[in-house]
């Protein structure tokens, strides 16, 4: 007989509670990946132009990037802002060190928009066993993320 694993009491996406829609269609984020870059503006183009977020809210601090907030068009987001002195709480979170997934119905259009920018492809888009169309790329400060189709056990 093999042991229950030993994990948080899950909860299904049809038992959750309903989370704010900001467009009647998509919920919220209630979770955000958040990075630090050494470039944040120079990262903030790449993600917007090449993977396509769109700038939700964006907080200068002379040349850096006190605060930053990107949607990505079919729900979800990320929070990022530039490397700052220590302060204990983000000085663990080096520029580079992430990896973000992102679901999408538009792999393939991401995809062209990736190899046109001359992006670093870590991963080849392929079709997985558990039926996602998938691709894998570093952006210009060695984050890794993933664009696919695959959604999640539901």
């Amino acid at each position: 007989m093999t042991p229950e694993p030993n994990v948080w009491p899950a909860l299904r996406y049809d038992d959750a509670p309903a989370g704010r829609e900001a467009d009647g269609m998509t919920p919220e984020p209630n979770v955000w990946p958040a990075l630090r870059y050494d470039d944040a503006p120079a990262a903030i183009r790449f993600l917007v132009d090449v993977l396509g977020f769109t700038e939700a809210l964006v907080v200068p601090e002379g040349d850096l990037v006190a605060h930053a907030e990107l949607r990505w068009p079919e729900g979800g987001a990320v929070m990022l802002g530039s490397v700052r002195p220590p302060d204990g709480v983000h000085d663990t979170m080096k520029p580079g060190t992430a990896a973000v997934y992102v679901v999408s119905d538009r792999v393939d259009e991401v995809h062209e928009r990736v190899q046109a920018a001359g992006a670093e492809i870590t991963a080849a888009l392929t079709d997985t066993e558990y039926g996602s169309h998938t691709f894998s790329l570093r952006d210009p400060e060695g984050n890794a993320w993933t664009i696919g189709t695959y959604r999640g056990a539901a």
